[in-house]
């Protein structure tokens, strides 16, 4: 990591730019963005195909990966594997990968990693290991780029097919307060000149970010939406993530319809059940109100715990019942499968347990 250009930030364009300032042909770019986002290549040196002269340059003015693994897990089952990451400048960031089985009605096997655009958040959400431990910074647009390279290979290591099917920017940090570098990895990840994967696999989610939501309205990336509600009211919702206190409820449902009306794309609400908290029948019925009639889809999540928190998942019991009372009102809604319990999957779980002997010691 001597080199001063980072390679996963650049486009197609970029990077045949780039070469050409070096006095090499364009099918060098070609060569270079096959090594890097169909063959996942980690080292210059397996370039094989590139002049030794031209490798040599690479290795001392670019660098392809700014990511050091320092933790990984896997779940007892195989299907989740999380990884902790160290950045150039000692920040870390979590990952996660999700295998699942090929589900009927749905085409072949799922292969889906979360991935992070901030180290830390500020959004402070109560519930959140991320949200409590506070913001560092910003990621790059290639730490979040090489995120997803690191789960593809990890995917071809487990008899998957290389590539991913599905990108969820549902990790450590607000996508939409990192607006810029996140939507510049995005482009990179959609390059159909390199890792190629269709936007509409890709889903980004936000807390609520009012202004953030209206520039997605405008991309020309079709990029899904997910909006992190857990709650159907401003009192409540005020109680679990602070940010509603700049944007309420009604500015949020303001700036989604008019995101699903400009783009005619279903949004997805993600309502973390805690129980006790927020899974009254009560609470589901008012849900159900504030959604009808919207392009929308619930996904209800019975919380990831973190150890020690007052805030815990709904029961079973309660989650199905919250559930039938949505699809009853006619949203539909999914009760997603709880994965990776057992490493800590919860977004910044693993990144708050191993620091913690350090602020111990």
């Amino acid at each position: 990591m001597t080199g001063t250009t980072n390679l996963l930030e650049l486009n197609h364009a970029e990077l045949t730019a780039l070469l050409a300032d070096w006095g090499q042909p364009r099918y060098r770019a070609d060569q270079l963005r096959d090594w890097l986002y169909v063959k996942l290549a980690t080292d210059f040196d397996e370039m094989t195909n590139l002049p030794a002269t031209l490798r040599a340059r690479l290795a001392a003015e670019t660098r392809i990966s700014p990511l050091e693994l320092i933790y990984e897990q896997a779940s007892r089952d195989e299907q989740t594997v999380k990884w902790l990451f160290r950045l150039a400048d000692g920040q870390t960031v979590e990952t996660v990968l999700m295998l699942y089985p090929e589900i009927e009605g749905e085409r072949g096997e799922r292969r889906t990693v979360c991935i992070s655009t901030q180290a830390g958040c500020a959004m402070g959400c109560v519930f959140c290991a991320t949200g409590q431990a506070g913001l560092a910074r910003n990621l790059t647009a290639d730490e979040i780029v090489a995120q997803v390279l690191v789960a593809a290979r990890a995917a071809q290591d487990r008899s998957a097919p290389h590539h991913l099917t599905n990108v969820v920017v549902m990790g450590m940090g607000e996508p939409l307060a990192n607006y810029d570098r996140t939507w510049q990895a995005l482009r990179v990840i959609t390059d159909q000149d390199g890792f190629n994967l269709g936007a509409r696999h890709i889903t980004v989610s936000t807390v609520g970010l009012v202004p953030g939501i209206r520039r997605m309205s405008d991309e020309p990336l079709q990029v899904n939406l997910a909006v992190s509600l857990h709650a159907p009211n401003d009192a409540l919702r005020s109680q679990l993530a602070p940010i509603n206190d700049r944007y309420p409820i009604a500015e949020v449902m303001a700036a989604v319809r008019d995101y699903t009306t400009r783009t005619h794309r279903r949004v997805t609400f993600e309502y973390a059940l805690m129980n006790g908290i927020n899974d009254m029948s009560s609470l589901a019925h008012e849900l159900a109100r504030l959604l009808r009639g919207l392009l929308c889809h619930v996904n209800l999540i019975p919380l990831n715990p973190v150890v020690e928190s007052p805030y815990q998942p709904s029961s079973p019991e309660r989650s199905a019942a919250f559930q039938q009372i949505l699809q009853d009102a006619g949203i539909p809604t999914t009760l997603r499968v709880r994965r990776g319990i057992d490493i800590d999957a919860g977004c910044g779980q693993l990144r708050r347990r191993v620091a913690a002997p350090d602020a111990n010691s």
